[in-house]
């Protein structure tokens, strides 16, 4: 009795995988639809899962920064290393998390809770979404330049922004790709304002 139900099992086992759905379409056509998409719900999780990567982008600033405070003296990076951990974490916090998580909420909810079909300008909600992913990028390069990213902090404190104390190109990287987010943030709100 034990081997006749190990017998039927494994013939049940065999026709199972003979019935495996087969993939349909060509192979990038998830992320073709997901990067020209206009739909409300697949733009709020883009602007999700982009904010919470910047997120841990932001978290792990924070770490480091935290592991160079733990004792006095220099640990892990210099002064300027330091000040530039200080600048991005603040920026990619507030302008790249916490702001774009509370439009990939909006793009979720908001629609649904009028009961629109889509919010009023679909392509300028996705057009949105690529500022803030490109601005964003542009302000996170700045850490590949030579001399490294923005260092005078998140709010651009005057008497360190000039080109004396930021000589390098990573705080014009900074104001160009906080331009180029901020004017995504605009428009999304200004979609969001006319539906």
């Amino acid at each position: 009795m034990t081997t006749r139900g190990i017998s039927q099992s494994v013939e049940t086992d065999t026709a199972d995988e003979d019935e495996l759905p087969v993939r349909s379409g060509e192979p990038g056509n998830v992320v073709i639809k997901w990067m020209t998409t206009t739909d409300h719900k697949t733009i709020g999780t883009l602007y999700l899962v982009t904010s919470f990567a910047f997120f841990c982008v932001g978290g792990i600033l924070a770490l480091v920064m935290r592991a160079e405070l733990a004792r006095p003296g220099l640990q892990l990076i210099s002064n300027e290393q330091f000040n530039q951990a200080f600048t991005m974490h603040g920026t990619i916090m507030l302008l790249m998390f916490a702001t774009p998580l509370f439009a990939g909420f909006a793009n979720w909810i908001m629609p649904l809770q009028i009961g629109a079909p889509d919010v009023a300008f679909p392509r300028l909600n996705m057009f949105a979404y690529w500022l803030y992913l490109f601005g964003s990028l542009i302000v996170v390069a700045g850490f590949l330049t030579p001399q490294g990213a923005a260092d005078f902090g998140w709010f651009a404190y005057a008497p360190l922004n000039d080109a004396v104390r930021s000589p390098g190109i990573g705080a014009d990287m900074w104001i160009m790709g906080l331009a180029f987010s901020g004017f995504g943030t605009i428009l999304g709100s200004v979609n969001f304002i006319t539906t």
